[in-house]
């Protein structure tokens, strides 16, 4: 398979060391855009609440190609990697929804970002209404625990 091959676009900034036992989803983070892109990358990107930021699990020391048990909680059963969002991925990365606290020239402000200080950001995207199903999420019961 031929490799592919991707560039950070932005680099996050918070005063998380680890995201277990961390208040991720209360901590603000800044996503300061690298110096080859303009301020102008992120015009409009005020008139959307929530953005959605892939990123690169850069701390990741794993890599799960089978099963594990979620959140390594030998309590709950093994579960597919794919039925999981744990950072052992098979090319560590992380997509994670985040609230918009607002843009300053070439850095977002958000809330609720689950990626330690200095994590490689891919992409940046709104979140739209459409893009979520109509019909009620179903989830396993660990999930919230």
């Amino acid at each position: 398979m031929e490799k592919i091959t991707v560039k950070p676009i932005a680099f996050v900034k918070n005063k998380l060391t680890e995201i277990r036992g961390s208040d991720w989803k209360t901590t603000l983070s800044e996503i300061a855009l690298t110096p080859d892109f303009l301020a102008e990358s992120l015009l409009g990107i005020e008139d959307f609440s929530h953005l959605q930021i892939i990123f690169y699990f850069h701390k990741a020391t794993e890599t799960v190609v089978g099963s594990a048990h979620p959140r390594r909680n030998l309590k709950i059963k093994k579960v597919g990697i794919f039925a999981m969002r744990k950072p052992d991925r098979p090319n560590h990365i992380g997509i994670t929804i985040v609230k918009l606290v607002k843009k300053e020239d070439r850095k977002l402000i958000v809330l609720g970002l689950d990626a330690l200080n200095e994590t490689p950001v891919l992409d940046i995207k709104p979140v739209t209404k459409r893009m979520f199903p109509k019909e009620d999420i179903k989830e396993p019961y660990w999930v919230n625990e």
